[in-house]
């Protein structure tokens, strides 16, 4: 059996995509290992921990699989026409062509007529439920959540946020695109959208709160590094970012960028950010097997807690989000200092905050219990669950914290900051996580 990081992830790397996709619960399950071959491609959701708390169903889940369509559904743009709106163009009355319209005034529309495209697949998302988007996603709420929590009042996500475009081809290059046709084939920007005419007379514009993508330096593994946000633009254009997401003046043109994804672009529909993970990508990747292994190999060593002296044990998948019944079996850890404890009332400070402090060295900080991370995709390598986030006890591997810990999420419409990819919890601390200390490890 591999026990090395480098070791397990070649194993990894020799099975197949249809042994990878051979369990439900890696996402939509291929009726044949011939499909699973064309997969392109798996986009999750960050800040859900392997599942929505209120079920996964339908389009409505945290990860979609992009897999070869049976037919080619890809469009791309032909012909541009005059109109005085968008309603007196015939292209835009007939259901049966795709159209981007451009509203310059009230009296002038551009109408781009957009063709079939047999060479290549497209795939829709947005918050709508209307057939033509694929993957339905809703606003990402941080914490541990219930389905009560998931309620947002007023959503910042387009209900037509962005469509990807894959070859069908190889290499199946997949590149994404600001905006997604309605249920009548269209897309509207309208007066007061961002739009410009190219130096090449096309027509090109912005949603109203804009599809951000940043692609990682060094590919997405275990010397990966954040890179920088930039805007995609409805005809796939990279731009810098506007003041604020909603700013009427764009960007700064990139040239040297492009809206191709990478293992491990970052997508962000301003209320909810996905991962894109590529097929090659997902093949280095542990899965739901790999990292229950792991779990139980923490639980076999019998951790103790310093002072119950009782075993530790990190729940199942199924309670990785809630305290165990039997509390005192329950890994915690003192967020400053990284000792692993049982549940336990000793060290507490009369304050607002809950901290304790730790019998151990004597600091005081929170008290949080620990949770493994289970969702595959976020994980940047194969190693061992040693470090945990601040302040949410999220466990993964060390590279994977660190990873995470500096990459700057969107918040809002102009902030940032880094979250936890298991729960969105803004982190805390002067590095985001830190090491676990188990009382098998003091003195060794």
């Amino acid at each position: 059996m591999p026990t090395s990081d480098s070791e397990r992830c070649e194993a990894k790397k020799l099975k197949t995509e249809a042994q990878y996709m051979s369990t439900e619960e890696n996402g939509e399950v291929p009726s044949s290992p011939e499909k699973a071959l064309l997969k392109y491609g798996e986009l999750v959701v960050l800040g859900y921990n392997g599942s929505l708390p209120y079920g996964e169903k339908g389009r409505r889940k945290t990860r979609f699989t992009l897999f070869k369509r049976a037919a080619a559904n890809g469009v791309k743009p032909s012909t541009h026409h005059i109109a005085k709106t968008p309603q007196a163009s015939k292209i835009v009355a007939d259901k049966s062509h795709h159209s981007v319209s451009y509203t310059l005034s009230r009296n002038q529309t551009v109408v781009v007529e957009y063709v079939r495209d047999e060479d290549t697949d497209m795939f829709q998302i947005g918050r709508s439920t209307e057939p033509p988007i694929d993957f339905v996603v809703i606003d990402t709420v941080p914490g541990n959540k219930t389905a009560e929590d998931c309620k947002v009042q007023q959503s910042t996500i387009s209900r037509f946020a962005c469509r990807i475009v894959v070859e069908r081809n190889p290499t199946h290059t997949a590149r994404i695109y600001a905006a997604g046709f309605d249920s009548s084939n269209n897309i509207f920007l309208g007066e007061r959208a961002t739009k410009w005419k190219r130096p090449d007379s096309s027509m090109d514009g912005l949603t109203t709160n804009g599809v951000l993508i940043m692609h990682p330096t060094g590919g997405f593994g275990q010397e990966c590094k954040a890179g920088v946000w930039r805007e995609v633009s409805v005809c796939g254009g990279i731009y810098s970012l506007r003041e604020t997401r909603p700013n009427p003046q764009r960007g700064k043109l990139i040239d040297d960028e492009s809206n191709v994804l990478h293992d491990g672009t970052l997508i962000d529909l301003c209320g909810a950010t996905l991962l894109w993970r590529s097929s090659a990508g997902l093949q280095k990747t542990p899965t739901h097997k790999h990292i229950e292994e792991l779990r139980k190999e923490i639980n076999a060593a019998r951790p103790q807690c310093p002072v119950g002296l009782n075993t530790l044990a990190f729940p199942t998948r199924s309670r990785a989000t809630k305290v165990t019944e039997e509390k005192e079996r329950q890994p915690y850890v003192y967020l400053n200092c990284g000792h692993v404890h049982g549940h336990h009332l000793w060290g507490q400070k009369e304050n607002e905050n809950g901290d304790r402090e730790c019998p151990m060295c004597r600091t005081v900080g929170p008290y949080v219990p620990l949770y493994m991370g289970n969702e595959p995709a976020f994980y940047v390598d194969c190693g061992p669950p040693t470090h945990a986030f601040c302040p949410c006890g999220h466990v993964c591997s060390e590279q994977t914290a660190r990873y995470w810990a500096q990459v700057p999420l969107p918040h809002g419409v102009h902030a940032f900051h880094a979250a936890c990819p298991f729960c969105a919890t803004q982190l805390t601390g002067e590095q985001g996580f830190i090491k676990l200390i188990f009382q098998n490890d003091i003195g060794t």
